[in-house]
């Protein structure tokens, strides 16, 4: 499979702050993939460099098999882009607006009819007739996804695009997000990780300008499969607890908001042998005691902020 996005040693500096350092990165076609990392890690910088509003200092990066620094209009009019806060003219319909996009880049009127259809489908605005300047965060970052589909783009690129939005209104541009696999690549940058956990097949962490990891989720996660215990028991936790911080197979134990133990092990059959006989060589209950995969924030946490973040 080609690669929709390839970047080799990208580096942006910004006076003295480098704002990515050396980033290698690959995104398939096809794929609906995760660009994660806490606020400030340079994903933004990213997508600048992607669309070429901005250069790169060193090391280069390709669209489409196409250089960004070189490519033409003929490439960019295969890329789809919605900005963290998209702009729109309030006093136009989500129809008014789609076609008055669709115009700029020169989609005929027979084609740009079917297609205003479709995505004012997908955005869930064919019945609505109201003014931009009326509508609801949710409705305009659905009408933002729709306007950045209407040139059908090879790939579409997305900066926080549910990160101001409620429970409902994340939902729904979820959704249009996932009705698109396997229809064009989706590339965007969020610092919410149920999102990706969502909707992506594929995700890099991205970390002070750093790609710390990047992995199709179910292969990040398998990574770290069974290296978390959670354990409850009647009394003594803290002590308990304690002493399983001391052990060797055991690299992390935090106690949870509901207070079970949580243990990151290094060693799960020594830790599953071991736990039990602690729990009763202290002569109390073992209510729970539970082993699995690490789930993607776990997984976040241990790459990111576990590095002394």
């Amino acid at each position: 499979m080609s690669a929709a996005i390839r970047a080799a040693a990208l580096t942006k500096v910004y006076g003295e702050k480098s704002a990515l350092d050396a980033v290698d990165l690959v995104v398939e076609e096809g794929s609906i993939f995760g660009f994660l990392g806490p606020n400030g890690a340079g994903k933004t910088t990213m997508l600048r460099l992607l669309t070429g509003l901005a250069r790169p200092t060193s090391g280069s990066v390709q669209i489409l098999g196409h250089d960004v620094a070189s490519a033409g209009n003929s490439v960019r009019a295969e890329i789809g882009f919605l900005p963290d806060v998209p702009g729109f003219y309030g006093w136009m319909t989500a129809e008014e607006f789609l076609r008055f996009a669709g115009r700029l880049f020169g989609i005929g009127r027979q084609v740009l009819d079917e297609r205003l259809g479709l995505l004012l489908d997908l955005a869930g605005l064919s019945d609505v007739k109201t003014k931009i300047s009326g509508y609801s965060r949710g409705m305009k970052q659905r009408l933002g996804v729709a306007q950045a589909l209407v040139n059908a783009p090879r790939l579409l690129l997305l900066d926080e695009p549910t990160s101001a939005l409620d429970p409902m209104g994340r939902k729904d541009v979820l959704d249009m997000l996932t009705s698109l696999r396997g229809r064009t690549t989706v590339f965007f940058s969020t610092h919410i990780l149920a999102d990706v956990e969502r909707v992506c097949d594929t995700v890099a962490i991205l970390d002070r300008g750093h790609v710390v990891t990047q992995a199709p989720i179910d292969e990040l996660k398998a990574r770290y499969a069974g290296q978390k215990v959670v354990l409850e028991v009647t009394a003594g936790a803290d002590e308990l607890a304690q002493e399983i911080g001391r052990q060797a197979w055991a690299t992390a134990v935090v106690r949870g908001s509901n207070g079970a133990i949580e243990i990151t092990v290094n060693d799960m059959d020594i830790a599953r042998r071991q736990i039990p006989a602690m729990v009763a060589a202290r002569q109390t209950g073992l209510a729970r005691m539970e082993a699995g995969e690490m789930g993607l924030e776990e997984v976040f946490v241990d790459l990111v902020v576990g590095d002394g973040r």
